[in-house]
């Protein structure tokens, strides 16, 4: 199977510079979508730290039923319209937290637009539950 794939890439060297340039791009744009991806042992020691301050993007509905305690709700869709309410935690990292890490993506990219370091909960409030760590309703 290797020994086909090296013949392959030999025989066909343009079309597998081509996969290799089009695979290196798809990869840098995802990594580019939006802020740094952290564990929920690192959100924990930032928050311990007093070094991050959690941004629930969820809607109020799916907040209420269980969220990381001291989180903020500023629901996706109402996040720009609400940044000014962000101001006076511009020295802290903002911890963009949302029901599986799809959306906080987009938001953290946003807000590092306006000045914000901002930082995303790799795997959202899901990791944070599968982990065992405390939620408050």
């Amino acid at each position: 199977m290797l020994a086909n794939l090296i013949e392959f890439a030999t025989t066909h060297f343009i079309l597998s510079g081509l996969f290799v340039i089009i695979l290196s791009l798809l990869i840098f744009t995802e990594l580019s979508k939006g802020g740094k991806s952290l564990s929920s042992r690192e959100v924990t020691a930032l928050i311990n730290r007093d070094e991050g301050v959690v941004i629930d993007i969820r809607n109020k509905k799916d907040f209420a039923s269980g969220h990381i305690v001291g989180s903020l709700n500023i629901p996706h869709d109402k996040l720009t319209s609400r940044v000014s309410e962000l101001e006076k935690h511009k020295a802290k990292t903002l911890i963009l937290v949302d029901a599986l890490g799809q959306q906080a993506g987009t938001a953290a990219r946003d807000l590092k637009k306006a000045g914000f370091t901002a930082a995303r909960l790799g795997g959202g409030i899901a990791t944070w539950r599968s982990d065992n760590l405390p939620v408050v309703k």
